[in-house]
Parts: C-alpha cells; structure tokens; sequence
C-alpha cells in the first residue's frame, strides 16, 4: 500500500472513531448528571460508576477471543451500532414518559459492555492500517484527538442539557454513531487470518493467551508494571478533588480548573509524543513518564498554593500519553497480529481492575489520614519501581 492510501484510510478512520468518542462522551456526562441532580443519592451515583467499571471488565475476558476470531472492522460497527440503538431506546422510553432511573442504570452498563469490546478492537486495528515505522506517530493523534474530545465533551454537554432535555441530548449519540459507522464501513483492512483456529472453543483460546504471557516475559512484565502504577496512581486520578476541596476551597471554579488542567495537559502530551516519537525503546519512555509522574505525585502533595497545585496538576496530564501511546506501540509491534486482540483486553482487564481497587483501597485512608502524604507515599513508589523497572531492563538488554 503506497503512503497515500494508508494515510488516507487511517484519516477516515481516526475521524470515525473521534467523531463516534465526542457522541458517546457528550451523552456519558448527560447521564451521569442526571443520575445526580434527579437522585442527590450517593448510592445512585456508586451504582452508576460500577455501571461503568464492571461490564467492561467482565466483557473484556470474552471481547480479546472474538476480536483475534471474527472480522475486526465488523466488531467496531457492530459495538457503535448495538450502544446506538441501546441508546434510542432509552430516548425513545423516555420522550413517551417512562422515565425510569433503572433503565439509564441498564444502558450505562451496555455502554460499558461496549467499550470493553470496543476499545481493544481499535487498538488491534491500526497495525492492520498503518506501517509499523509509523505506529507511534498515529497512537499519539489518536490519542490527542481522544483528549480533545474528552477536553470539550464536558462543556458541550451542559450547554446543551441547557437548552434540551435529556432525552433530546441522547439523539446525538445516536446521530454520531450513525455518522462514525458509516465512516468506518468505508476503509479498507487489511485482510487476517483470524480463523484459521474457528473450533477452538472460547476458554481454549483464552488460555492460549495466557500462555502467550507466560512465555513473553516482555509484555508480561509490562502488564505487572503498568497494574503495580495504576493503582498507586489511583490516589491523584481519584482524590485530587477532595484535596483541592480541603486544602484550596470549595469553590466550584477551583474544581473545573483541576479538570480543565490535567485534560489540557493530555492534549499538550498528546502532541508532545506524536511530534517527539519518545525515546528509540519505547520502554523507556514509558518508564521515563511513571518516573516524572511519581515525582509530581509528590510535588501535588507538597503544593504550596492552588497555582502551584494546577501546574503540577497540568504536567501530570502531559506525562498521561506519554506513559501511554508506547504501552499500546510495544504490544502492537511484539505481538503476533493473531493474539493483539486478547492481548489488548488483557491489558484493558488490568486498567479496568487498578483504579477501583486503588479507589477502595485508597478512599477510606483519605477519611483517617492527610491526602497529601498519601500522594507523597505513592508518588514515592511510582518513581521508585519505575527506576527499578528501568535498572532492571537495562541490566537485560
């Protein structure tokens, strides 16, 4: 394929995919807001998130086995399509007057199923579109373009549950969706063969992918470093609020600059590794990155104003992509094209599974000591094992 057609192809389908995120996040906040003003309950809201969490990682233990089995670019539409017509369904419900809470509750938990499947199936898809000298270049736009999205869709969502209902907002998912699949149904993929092991059964292949990992020190290794730092780092993803709260104010601007920092922060990393590229092993730009994130772990915890909290807060967001884009390039470049789809739902398990135990770890500290040591503590040993992990790797090499 000459450089015009992949580049093309890729264009479309990044557009696709980034058109499809806006939709689905735009909706997502919709939601979730109107769990919490409609229920002011605690409990909803917990429900709610584990309406988010559980699917996607019940979901991924079967996603990786179709993914590596059936045609991938099907799997993309198939996902967009099924959380669309969930969707409608729920507007639909409710422009006739049933408005139960539970069915919001049921779609939360499609939408999750969804991008269990989803979200692996992307990632396994670019190598079959792009040149492997150019992975790194088009993980780091899809992931700006992911952060950019996430940046506006909070905005975008309360401007327009301003002037419309809930249910009139959902039609948008809808709407991009339909626009997405449409995209998508359009590039071409390089053919695979993806079934050349069709009567294996479900738990046969799974195992297959677990021996896969017992045999690959390399990408086992990897998903053990990247379990061990999400869930130190669940300390700064999910108690900055409540730091910023006791320490700063309670003053909702001061929230929304939190958010707004480490989002712009993402995109400014975003752009950073697809320009850069990061270092020759890739390795070692991820480890560079869970490095300056534990450092600044630390440097939250010790901010000595809101300012200083917000720059730190920012870097962290740059270091995100960073630390990210070459997990996903390593696994695309070292793993046979066949296996990258349990591989990639292997990984999403490990992501899914870190923040909540980190959260319920980590939450009931917060009630009993200082937030800030908890971020000095973990920051300590984010930075720590990442100059290990890196001691060690070069001690292989």
């Amino acid at each position: 394929m000459n450089e015009y057609k992949w580049k093309s192809h890729i264009t479309r389908f990044l557009s696709a995919q980034t058109i499809s995120l806006l939709g689905s996040s735009i909706v997502q906040y919709a939601i979730i807001w109107y769990i919490t003003l409609t229920t002011s309950s605690g409990k909803m809201i917990t429900l709610s998130t584990l309406c988010g969490f559980l699917p996607q990682i019940l979901i991924s233990f079967f996603a990786g086995v179709w993914i590596d089995r059936y045609n991938r670019k099907k799997i993309v539409i198939i996902t967009d399509c099924l959380i669309a017509i969930a969707t409608l369904i729920l507007a639909l419900s409710f422009l006739s007057g049933h408005k139960n809470i539970w069915l919001l509750f049921i779609v939360l938990a499609i939408r999750s199923a969804g991008t269990g499947v989803q979200t692996p199936a992307v990632n396994a898809m670019i190598p079959q579109i792009v040149p492997t000298g150019y992975l790194m270049k088009i993980n780091g736009i899809h992931s700006t373009l992911s952060s950019i999205m996430m940046f506006v869709s909070p905005a975008i969502s309360g401007a327009v549950l301003s002037i419309a209902t809930l249910e009139e907002t959902l039609f948008i998912d809808v709407l991009t969706a339909l626009v997405g699949m449409g995209i998508t149904a359009t590039v071409p993929i390089a053919s695979l063969k993806l079934e050349h092991s069709i009567t294996k059964s479900h738990a046969a292949k799974i195992r297959e992918g677990i021996a896969y990992l017992k045999h690959h020190n390399f990408i086992r290794n990897l998903l053990i470093y990247q379990l061990l730092i999400l869930f130190l780092i669940s300390a700064s993803a999910f108690l900055t609020p409540l730091m910023v709260s006791r320490t700063f104010g309670t003053e909702i601007w001061r929230l929304t600059m939190s958010e707004m920092t480490y989002s712009l922060g993402m995109i400014i990393g975003g752009v950073i590794i697809t320009s850069w590229g990061g270092f020759k092993k890739k390795l070692n730009t991820t480890l560079a990155a869970g490095g300056f994130y534990g450092i600044l772990m630390i440097s939250l915890g010790m901010a000595p104003a809101f300012v200083v909290y917000l720059i730190c807060n920012m870097l962290i967001g740059v270091t995100s992509p960073c630390y990210n884009t070459p997990i996903t390039v390593s696994i695309q470049e070292n793993v046979e094209a066949e296996l990258q789809g349990r591989i990639f739902s292997f990984m999403q398990i490990t992501s899914s599974c870190a923040l909540p135990l980190g959260m319920l770890f980590y939450g009931p500290l917060a009630d009993i000591t200082n937030i800030q040591n908890l971020f000095i503590i973990s920051g300590s040993l984010v930075f720590g094992i990442s100059t290990v992990v890196y001691i060690l790797s070069r001690s292989q090499s």
